[in-house]
């Protein structure tokens, strides 16, 4: 059964059967805007993109995967593609882009992994009509078990705001656990919110 996260909860990676999450998908599903005009209804395709920064024990930053760089360099860690539209008829259950991280390949100096989101054509987050976030086993296009998941949309704290942190992957005492942070952030650009996690969420 998939826990569903709320801002600020910390989990561990561990399955119903207690076994350890290994590869995990980091999945993030969002739907075209809907504007009203004297013809009916046109869809406004939103452009969302979904990245990972790497950080090390001291909170520097060593690498970023996004629709830039698809491949980590240490080839742990990668993206599905950029998609530049969302769902355009209505939720269609499935994942827009997917960041997928193989737990055993990452490179020893990786601490934190770091999940956000920039709105590329500065597209409001209070217009978009749905946006989540799930957690889950297997591949982008096989769902295994899905771990956790919440929803990210219709929330007035992202009204104004064009990126937002999902939430940090963290290694302790050799463990990895998520914290669902979920919150907004001013930055305009992808870089400026690989520097807002590292001040402010690790």
């Amino acid at each position: 059964m998939a826990i569903n996260l709320e801002k600020g909860q910390r989990i561990n990676l561990e399955k119903s059967n207690g076994s350890k999450l290994q590869n995990i998908c980091v999945g993030i599903n969002w739907g075209a805007i809907e504007k009203k005009g004297f013809f009916g209804t046109k869809k406004e395709p939103v452009d969302l993109d979904a990245s990972c920064a790497v950080y090390d024990e001291n909170k520097r930053h060593i690498d970023t995967v996004s629709f830039r760089q698809l491949k980590s360099n240490d080839q742990a860690i990668r993206h599905s593609g950029d998609d530049l539209t969302g769902d355009l008829n209505g939720d269609d259950g499935l994942d827009n882009e997917v960041i997928t991280v193989d737990l055993t390949k990452l490179s020893p100096s990786a601490y934190y992994l770091g999940f956000f989101i920039n709105s590329f054509r500065g597209q409001d987050f209070k217009d978009i009509p749905f946006a989540s976030i799930r957690i889950y086993e297997g591949t982008p296009t096989r769902v295994q078990e899905v771990f956790a998941k919440y929803d990210i949309a219709n929330d007035k704290a992202f009204e104004g705001s064009v990126a937002m942190v999902l939430g940090v992957f963290y290694k302790r005492n050799g463990e990895w656990k998520f914290n669902a942070v979920g919150v907004p952030t001013a930055d305009k650009k992808l870089e400026q919110t690989v520097v807002t996690i590292q001040q402010n969420h690790l």
